[in-house]
């Protein structure tokens, strides 16, 4: 499984899993809506399940995933800071761009 992750997304990300009380834990991202080949995607920090895949990134962020989940092969996390500021995930790999 692949992920990607922009300069922006690891900075901030980072510095979440740098706080005292996220210690141990890791980026995970799923899928939290389906239909038909198109996904919603949420992110949050998790601990490491059974099912669940370790991907490193250039980063040097590991992002859990759901093994099963053929959606979250190859997907793109972002942070944007405008129109407004927040993360996007994305999977260009299954024409997900964002564009929903």
């Amino acid at each position: 499984m692949k992920v990607k992750i922009s300069r922006n997304a690891a900075k901030v990300l980072q510095l979440e899993l740098d706080k005292e009380e996220n210690k141990g834990l890791l980026v995970r991202v799923q899928v939290t809506h389906q239909h038909g080949d198109h996904a919603h995607y949420g992110l949050g920090l998790d601990d490491k399940t059974a099912k669940d895949v370790v991907v490193s990134t250039d980063k040097g962020i590991d992002v859990l995933l759901d093994g099963s989940e053929p959606l979250l092969d190859g997907i793109r996390i972002d942070y944007f800071y405008t129109p407004e500021e927040g993360f996007m995930i994305t999977n260009p790999s299954k024409g997900n761009h964002g564009d929903h």
